[in-house]
């Protein structure tokens, strides 16, 4: 999948020029190439755009959930646990004021990427989803996961670390639901929590 492809006719549509198109673009590829982008990457937003085509028919708004992959890691610091909020406010920061883009939407979007529950808006709940399809992998694919997560929290040591990581997951399990789509719960719901459990036990 070429991201930029996919990149820049959303742009054009929503009212970007070529111009602010290119220098946008060399942004985000920039912010998704960091040194520290184990998993928060560009093949975690290849991931998802994958997840998007897919279901984009079942999307009333587009434009604005395409959009919202693109700029939901833009800042991503482990150390941080305003990354969503940060992003959400930079995404909005470049849309130019006559744009064709739904901004309440994507700041939504984007900032419920954190906490990953339930939304009213159902085109938020299927990026949510899509953001978490990686925790329904194979375990092969499911363990590469967790460690590149890991790597991004090197600065972290294990006594640390491994509490935190644990608590987090726990949460997933302790909600009646960790996705929130009926799809995604029919496809991966049960696999997610077999992955977590198996984690959590490595974790112990």
């Amino acid at each position: 999948m070429n991201l930029k492809q996919k990149y820049t006719p959303l742009l054009l549509n929503i009212g970007f020029d070529e111009k602010e198109i290119q220098h946008n673009w060399q942004n985000l590829q920039s912010a998704y190439s960091g040194k520290s982008r184990h998993y928060h990457n560009l093949t975690h937003l290849k991931d998802m755009i994958g997840s998007f085509e897919i279901y984009s028919d079942k999307l009333q708004n587009t434009d604005e959930i395409l959009f919202s992959i693109f700029y939901h890691d833009y800042i991503y610091k482990s150390s941080k646990k305003d990354n969503e909020l940060k992003s959400a406010e930079y995404a909005l920061s470049i849309l130019p004021e006559n744009i064709q883009l739904d901004k309440q939407l994507v700041f939504d979007a984007i900032c419920a990427t954190q906490q990953h529950h339930y939304n009213a808006n159902e085109d938020i709940n299927w990026l949510i989803d899509f953001d978490l399809k990686i925790l329904a992998r194979d375990w092969d694919e499911y363990q590469i996961y967790f460690e590149q997560i890991r790597k991004e929290y090197s600065i972290y040591p294990d006594f640390l670390y491994k509490p935190g990581r644990a608590k987090a997951l726990k949460h997933f399990l302790e909600n009646k639901f960790i996705f929130q789509t009926g799809e995604f719960r029919g496809l991966y719901e049960d696999k997610a929590r077999l992955n977590i459990q198996k984690e959590i036990k490595l974790l112990s």
